[in-house]
C-alpha cells in the first residue's frame, strides 16, 4: 500500500519544540517531497514550508526563523523542526509528496498530525 504518514505531533508548551516526520512507503519508484501545510479549526489549510528545486526552501512569514524543513532521501522521509512554538501554531499539520508508482506520478497527502501549543 502506497502511503504518506505524518508523525511527531503532540501537546507542547509555548517556547517548546517538536519535530514532525513524513514518511513515504510502499512500492514507490521515487519521491518528491513538496512541503508541509497546516489547518487550524475554522481556517483554511495554509502553506508552512515547501521544498523547491534543488535544495532551496520557502517558509510562511509566520514561521520564518523558527521552523526548518529537511529531508532524508535514503529514508524517504521529510521533517519539520519546529522551535519556539507559539499558541497560534496550533493546528493539524499535513505533508504533501508526489510519489511515482508503476502507473505514474501522483500527489499524496498524509492523514495529519495534531500540534497543540498551550500552557
Amino acid at each position: 500500500q502506497v502511503q504518506v504518514v505524518e508523525s511527531g505531533g503532540g501537546l507542547v508548551q509555548p517556547g517548546g519544540s517538536l519535530r514532525l516526520s513524513c514518511a513515504a512507503s510502499g512500492n514507490i519508484f521515487s519521491v518528491r517531497f513538496m512541503g508541509w501545510y497546516r489547518q487550524a479549526p475554522g481556517k483554511q489549510r495554509e502553506l508552512v514550508a515547501v521544498m523547491q528545486s534543488g535544495s532551496s526552501t520557502r517558509y510562511a512569514d509566520s514561521v520564518k526563523g523558527r521552523f526548518t524543513i529537511s529531508r532524508d532521501n535514503a529514508k524517504n522521509t521529510m521533517y519539520l523542526q519546529m522551535n519556539n512554538l507559539k499558541p497560534e501554531d496550533t493546528a493539524a499539520y499535513y505533508c504533501n509528496a508526489h510519489l511515482t508508482i508503476i502507473t505514474g506520478e501522483y500527489s499524496y497527502w498524509g492523514q495529519g498530525t495534531q500540534v497543540t501549543v498551550s500552557s
